[in-house]
């Protein structure tokens, strides 16, 4: 049986997990997201033709997605 997997409803409010996405992102990234780790979802993006990551809004203003596994709800 599938298990239903629950993706963050743009509008809510997240906080990325540094300790999964240090590896995959850009240094500068990495640090902006050091200060302040929050954002907003603002959007889906498709990931593999089967999974959705979600594009977040930082402090700074800036975009960037992330897969739904490197975010928790804040």
């Amino acid at each position: 049986m599938n298990q239903a997997r629950t993706i963050s409803k743009i509008g809510s409010r997240v906080k990325v997990d540094l300790d999964r996405v240090i590896d995959r992102i850009p240094s500068t990234l990495f640090e902006s997201l050091r200060n302040d780790p929050r954002g907003k979802v603002v959007d889906y993006k498709m990931t593999d033709g089967t999974g959705l990551g979600v594009v977040l809004e930082l402090s700074d203003g800036t975009t960037s997605w992330f897969f739904e596994n490197e975010i928790t709800r804040s």
